[in-house]
């Protein structure tokens, strides 16, 4: 069902909430990790989208909150002691762990939230515009270049110690069997695909469930613990 246009919140709205939970939350928590990594990008695109470095605001804060409430969503959904999507579950199941590293917390999160959140998140935007995905391309390409430059930096912030890894430590073997690049190349290509779908309702809610549950097995390879 098509959302209406005059529910879209404005970016600081869901930039607040973000900032609640992370003031809410132990900074070791894994949910804490990841929700720190998303506010910075989206504090970036509000600042970007203050100076006007989009060409289409409108369609890039739709398409950044719609892509927000997924997330929220989620933890709003395990914090009333109901199942979140399988892409999120592995994360809210090892949040507390002490074997698991904050890097894998933070690719966890960003996992399930590209490879799922953000193919729903283009179907919801274009759906609340009136649009086709392709309308929403280089929206898409802005935010995902964003995100790519920051995983370079939280991959540098939060490795552990002052060096890079050693090339035996399993965390390089782990870290290198995932990459934002090809996770936002496959996003598109799913939002495409479920835009398709969009009048086959059982095709449609097939195809993102096995989305879901392919993403969820990612997220647990990611947050595979590790020795200290």
């Amino acid at each position: 069902m098509a959302q209406s246009e005059h529910l879209i919140a404005p970016v600081d709205t869901v930039v607040s909430r973000m900032r609640a939970l992370d003031a809410a939350l132990p900074a070791r928590d894994g949910i804490a990790v990841f929700n720190r990594v998303y506010l910075a990008v989206t504090e970036e695109v509000e600042r970007r989208l203050d100076a006007g470095r989009f060409a289409d605001p409108r369609a890039a804060a739709t398409l950044d909150v719609r892509f927000a409430e997924r997330y929220l969503a989620a933890v709003d959904t395990e914090a009333d002691g109901r199942r979140p999507p399988a892409c999120w579950r592995p994360l809210f199941q090892f949040r507390r762990h002490p074997g698991v590293r904050p890097l894998q917390f933070a690719l966890a999160g960003i996992n399930a939230h590209i490879g799922h959140d953000l193919a729903l998140a283009v179907v919801d935007a274009c759906r609340t515009l009136g649009c086709e995905p392709a309308d929403l391309e280089d929206e898409f390409d802005r935010v995902g270049e964003l995100l790519v430059s920051l995983e370079e930096r939280i991959r540098e912030d939060l490795m552990p110690g002052p060096d890079l890894l050693q090339i035996a430590d399993p965390l390089t073997h782990l870290l290198g069997s995932w990459s934002l690049e090809r996770a936002r190349d496959a996003t598109w290509s799913a939002a495409r695909a479920l835009w398709a779908l969009r009048r086959f309702d059982d095709l449609a809610e097939e195809f993102t469930e096995r989305l879901d549950a392919a993403v969820g097995l990612a997220g647990r390879m990611l947050l595979t613990p590790l020795p200290g």
